[in-house]
């Protein structure tokens, strides 16, 4: 192979490692789905013990009996019985049932929203290449995907959306804040930004386009060090990360740094994919606390664990690194792999299942906890790094990325070397 044989001490090569419909996430882009049999007790479901519904059903029967909508014109017929109304009232209630939990990651998908969900999955779609959550009750931004309208517009990870074109997010759920932010390819939205240092508000025009999400990208530096950087974790990330570490494998260098900036998640297999390249297979991963629902799930690593001592490993994350992104990075740092350098992680440490309610409608619904290695669950507020680096506007508008240069000198390369354009692992 080359001089580098012994900083790696097998390939591993894999036929498939059985993605189980895991995945990790947040608002309408990823979730967690633990496949199980839900049909028989949705369909055998009683009303429960104890609660008195029947003020749900009187209110039901005033709005049909009573109801006037206002915006429609006298000379207009109402139909406010009509079964399409009727199964608008439904999809409203269990909104409002999920709703009254008042946890961002658990929803109801009506159709329209369930459709929408599903193209999301698939990739590619019209919009302007951005994560965006509720977080103690205001729409922000977890990331903007790299290369995307979002990203070269400048928003970032943190900035807060305080209107949609116009419109106030005050109390909008994700799922219409999406929709409103969705649009055709080359149509603009404006987004009223409140970042952190900022005296006021900016309003940010983006012109929508088509998003493809990307994948994995590599560097080979000039001064020994090779940069993998992962995007998001989807099907192929196991595949595309086997290709990566055999090109690092190849440039006959020692020293890694894994970027998982701006990372939102995606399926958590993927993720337990690639730590299970650092790690024995008698290391615990992370675990998902049902709070006694039901067994506690505790993901171990596959145990290819390829490398030994002569790696040297830095791991980059910032406020936009979430949920699968943040399970990786505890775990490589708890093991004693790598040193994490950036700002505070994200913060996402729930567990999300996606539920069959009708044959074209789902809940998501918060089922567990995420727990780390060491037993402690993902703080709200994030992971805090070994080294703490901000980027600030005048860095990123100068192109210093402080935060790689940190990391570059802890593993001994020359902060200010010039470097290629990363290139896609296909």
């Amino acid at each position: 192979m080359n001089d580098n044989t012994h900083t790696f001490r097998h390939i591993v090569v894999l036929a498939g490692c059985g993605i189980f419909l895991v995945l990790v996430g947040f608002g309408a882009g990823f979730f967690v789905e633990q496949e199980r049999t839900t049909s028989g007790a949705i369909a055998d479901a009683q009303e429960p013990q104890g609660v008195d519904f029947s003020p749900v059903w009187k209110a039901w029967h005033l709005i049909e009996q009573d109801y006037v909508p206002v915006a429609v014109a006298s000379s207009t017929p109402i139909a406010t019985s009509s079964p399409d109304v009727a199964q608008q009232e439904v999809w409203g209630m269990i909104t409002g049932l999920a709703d009254s939990l008042n946890d961002p990651y658990t929803y109801f998908l009506p159709p329209t929203e369930n459709q929408q969900f599903s193209s999301d999955m698939s990739g590619t779609f019209d919009g302007v290449g951005m994560e965006v959550d509720v977080k103690n009750g205001q729409l922000v931004v977890i990331s903007p995907l790299k290369g995307t309208p979002a990203d070269k517009a400048g928003i970032k990870a943190g900035d807060f959306i305080l209107s949609i074109d116009g419109t106030s997010t005050v109390d909008m759920d994700v799922t219409t804040a999406v929709q409103d932010i969705r649009g055709p390819k080359g149509t603009q939205v404006t987004l009223t930004i409140q970042r952190s240092g900022w005296s006021a508000p900016r309003d940010i025009k983006v012109t929508r386009d088509t998003i493809s999400v990307p994948e994995v990208e590599v560097t080979a530096r000039p001064d020994g060090i090779f940069v993998i950087s992962i995007a998001e974790f989807t099907a192929n990330s196991p595949d595309l990360f086997r290709t990566a570490l055999r090109k690092f494998v190849e440039s006959g260098d020692t020293k890694l740094v894994l970027d998982l900036r701006g990372n939102p998640g995606g399926y958590l297999d993927a993720a337990v994919d690639v730590a299970s390249y650092f790690l024995p297979a008698s290391d615990t991963i992370v675990t998902e606390d049902y709070d006694g629902h039901q067994g506690n799930i505790v993901h171990k690593s596959y145990g290819y664990d390829v490398f030994d001592s002569n790696l040297k490993m830095v791991v980059l994350v910032d406020k936009g690194s979430a949920s699968a992104a943040e399970i990786l990075a505890d775990a490589l740092r708890y093991w004693g792999v790598a040193q994490l350098v950036g700002t505070n992680t994200y913060g996402k440490g729930s567990v999300q299942e996606l539920l069959p309610i009708t044959s074209d409608t789902n809940l998501k619904i918060t089922v567990a906890r995420w727990l780390g290695p060491g037993g402690s669950p993902i703080p709200t507020s994030g992971i805090v790094p070994d080294v703490e680096v901000n980027l600030t506007d005048a860095d990123i508008s100068a192109g210093n990325d402080a935060q790689m240069k940190k990391a570059v000198q802890l593993l001994g390369g020359d902060p200010n070397a010039a470097t290629s354009t990363p290139e896609a692992v296909q």
